[in-house]
């Protein structure tokens, strides 16, 4: 029970963190809160498409750490038990490089939901 509700903590966050890539695909001015604060305001096309592509990257990821719990598409056992290692891996990237950023908005607010990440896939992992 533990384990799925982990799991749905890391589902959770990262459907936070899908809508926001989301929004900035589609245009919100919300770019100095992400890469960095490299491109201020609303993204140019070219990182619009690269939210498009991570958006693509954490549905992966969720679905694994669901997957692992057996709380969806139960018949990626198998790969979900050691795929779930790829998605510790990218949490604990995820958090360092939120951790570094000199965005301090990317400080204060998702170096804190990349580290409940780390947490939660970790204790699915283990669990």
């Amino acid at each position: 029970m533990i384990v799925s509700m982990l799991a749905w903590g890391f589902a959770f966050l990262i459907a936070v963190v899908v809508i926001f890539q989301a929004a900035l695909a589609l245009g919100a001015p919300w770019g100095e809160y992400a890469m960095g604060g490299k491109f201020p305001g609303k993204y140019p096309l070219q990182m619009r498409i690269a939210c498009l592509v991570q958006i693509v990257i954490l549905i992966g990821v969720g679905l694994i750490v669901l997957s692992r719990a057996d709380q969806v598409l139960t018949g990626w056992s198998a790969f979900a038990d050691k795929a779930i290692w790829f998605a510790v891996a990218f949490s604990v990237v995820a958090t360092i490089m939120n951790l570094m950023t000199r965005s301090v908005w990317e400080r204060r607010i998702w170096a804190p939901v990349s580290g409940l990440m780390l947490l939660t896939s970790l204790g699915v992992a283990l669990g």
